[in-house]
């Protein structure tokens, strides 16, 4: 829902810059996702391959230990990608709130 919305870009009011930010913060966490699943199938994949001469228990032993690793290495290639690691806080922060917030008196 964060994605699909369209904010006029000549909007420099503080909501305006607000939403912007939020929206292009919450485009690089969702690309940068994709980024850390893709290296972590490679790595998983690779290690599969150069297992080849090997066996199936040796594959499935080193599998699953390469898999997580390469979600750390993935994610820190998909923030690079996307400019995420030289993101301000505030940015990071605003991409993190939740979409929709219902608030409640509570009386």
């Amino acid at each position: 829902a964060v994605l699909s919305k369209k904010y006029d870009p000549d909007d420099k009011s503080e909501e305006g810059v607000i939403v912007q930010k939020r929206q292009e913060s919450v485009r690089k966490a969702v690309v940068a996702t994709n980024f850390m699943w893709g290296t972590a199938g490679t790595m998983a994949g690779l290690t599969w391959w150069s297992f080849r001469r090997y066996n199936y228990q040796a594959r499935l032993v080193a599998l699953p230990f390469i898999f997580y690793g390469g979600t750390f290495v993935g994610r820190m290639v998909g923030d690079m990608v996307t400019g995420r690691n030289a993101e301000f806080g505030r940015d990071r922060f605003l991409g993190s709130l939740p979409a929709k917030v219902y608030y409640t008196s509570s009386a």
